[in-house]
């Protein structure tokens, strides 16, 4: 690995750190009156309204979270009902209220600012129901626009280096990312926000998948600029960072691709609010982790990974003691989850948070092999566990103390001096080796780590409210959390936070 590729990585990392990261500007406002349209609608294109059932799932929360979709067997074929399910448990509009102002949509998983900025397509063959196309997902209509006509599997799969998942799917998810729709309150800091919102996504796409039987998984290496040319990006503005290939049919393989693709002559809502800004440094980060040919995505599904070692353990390993997994359905859980906005400083049990870290931690379904993250955790109140400082063991599904003590206080100032940190019973730190997977995979290891944090902590959104407690995802100092975890995390990176508790009730008229 060259030492540009390296430095890009680091410069993006270290210039977007709370505090003061150099990429970052202290004198930024936000306004909300000027948010950006929370929907990429495309105008005059035929659009297909998306049946959607009224039944349950069928799969239990819990059992849905740790289920391998990589490893279901046979023949699987999705059909127009289990797509319009899976899109609209990963991204539709749940909810909408009607204020004086306006309507506030609520979406089926959590974004950073309620900001919305992730977009969902399909490519598909034929398929039970519709039609062999490339699609756009409208969450506010739970529809699909027609971008293109044909089965245009091809692309994406020679994009990927014919990963074999890929060969098979009879239907491709593609996320993309509009960078300014977060990026007018975050700055430059949204690229990271790219992998936290999107894995928050892909942790409901997988589990939908997992209740509806079919196989999926993550896609992180693909020729870029092949795929984002399907639906003529502007690159700049938007990008695609993730494929899901969903479903096994063998026996329907996409035909060959078209010599050339042609330009899409679509025209676009405006966006609104203020005229949209591009952030260099978002744009130069991305780039710096492009793939640019089919050679280099299969490359990098062959990489290996040094395993971290973990330092000797200093204390005695304390083993998870899940209870019985609630049988309440994923459809139910999905329609009542929320950011926790005010946390009670009330305990969960350790049975609930053993229950949390095994269900949610079974590991992502991607084209790499293992984890590239571990969890260290602040317990402020847990019935049968000390308070303290803890990291938790994959290998083992335990958790060993590095320190006892009551660290509120510092899980508040860890996360910016948002009380919800100090509230919550619990706050699971996300941390990774960053120095190990740009050695690894390049720059692309940075979207990788960043986007699988987020999609366990999706689950652990989901695993906390399936047991009838809250979640939310906070931003902390960055390397404030890596002294606050040392000597036992030194040289690690943090990459994302949640916070677990139960919900305080609001009051009247708040």
């Amino acid at each position: 690995m060259n030492n540009r590729e390296i430095e890009a990585a680091w410069t993006y990392h270290n210039g977007t750190k709370h505090p003061g990261g150099a990429l970052m500007n202290p004198y930024h406002q936000y306004q909300p009156a000027l948010d950006p349209l929370p929907f990429k609608i495309y105008e005059g294109l035929e659009k297909i309204p998306l049946p959607l059932a009224a039944s349950p799932l069928g799969m239990p929360a819990l059992a849905a979270i740790a289920k391998d979709t990589k490893s279901i067997e046979g023949e699987h074929i999705p059909d127009i009902d289990d797509l319009s399910r899976i899109l609209y448990f990963s991204a539709g509009v749940t909810k909408k209220i009607e204020y004086e102002w306006g309507s506030m949509y609520f979406r089926a998983a959590a974004c950073t600012g309620a900001l919305y900025h992730i977009e969902l397509y399909v490519v598909c063959g034929d398929l039970p129901g519709l039609a062999a196309g490339v699609y756009h997902y409208e969450p506010q209509a739970q529809a699909l626009t027609v971008m293109r006509q044909g089965d245009y599997r091809r692309v994406l799969i020679e994009a990927s280096g014919d990963e074999p998942a890929m060969e098979v799917a009879p239907a491709i998810l593609m996320f993309s990312d509009v960078y300014w729709r977060n990026a007018v309150k975050y700055q430059a800091r949204e690229y990271r926000h790219t992998y936290w919102d999107g894995g928050t996504i892909l942790s409901h796409t997988l589990t939908v998948c997992a209740a509806l039987d079919l196989p999926a998984r993550v896609v992180m290496g693909f020729e870029d600029d092949a795929v984002n040319q399907l639906l003529s990006f502007d690159v700049e503005e938007e990008a695609a960072f993730a494929l899901v290939p969903i479903g096994n049919g063998p026996e329907m393989l996409a035909p060959p691709a078209p010599e050339r693709i042609e330009t899409l002559n679509v025209e676009i809502m405006p966006i609104g609010g203020r005229t949209p800004v591009k952030f260099q440094p978002i744009f130069e980060m991305h780039e710096a982790s492009m793939l640019h040919s089919h050679d280099e995505a299969a490359a990098w599904r062959s990489a290996e990974v040094p395993s971290f070692e973990m330092p000797e353990p200093q204390s005695e390993l304390i083993p998870l003691s899940p209870s019985e997994p609630t049988d309440r359905d994923l459809s139910e859980v999905i329609l009542h989850r929320g950011s926790t906005r005010v946390f009670m400083r009330e305990p969960i049990s350790f049975a609930q948070l053993s229950t949390l870290l095994r269900q949610s931690l079974q590991g992502v379904p991607t084209d790499y092999s293992g984890s590239l993250v571990t969890p260290y955790l602040i317990v402020n109140e847990v019935d049968g566990l000390e308070q303290g400082s803890y990291v938790y063991l994959r290998s083992g599904e335990a958790l060993e103390l590095l320190s006892a003590g009551n660290f509120r206080r510092q899980a508040g100032d860890l996360a910016l001096g948002q009380d919800l940190a100090a509230d919550a019973a619990v706050d699971v730190y996300f941390l990774t080796d960053l120095n190990r997977l740009i050695d690894a995979y390049g720059n692309r290891g940075y979207r990788a780590s960043q986007l699988e944090a987020a999609t366990e902590a999706g689950r652990m959104y989901l695993a906390a409210y399936a047991q009838k407690f809250g979640a939310s995802g906070l931003t902390f100092f960055d390397d404030a959390v890596t002294r606050f975890f040392s000597p036992h995390a030194e040289g690690q990176s943090a990459m994302f936070l949640i916070a677990l508790g139960h919900k305080a009730k609001r009051r009247s008229g708040l």
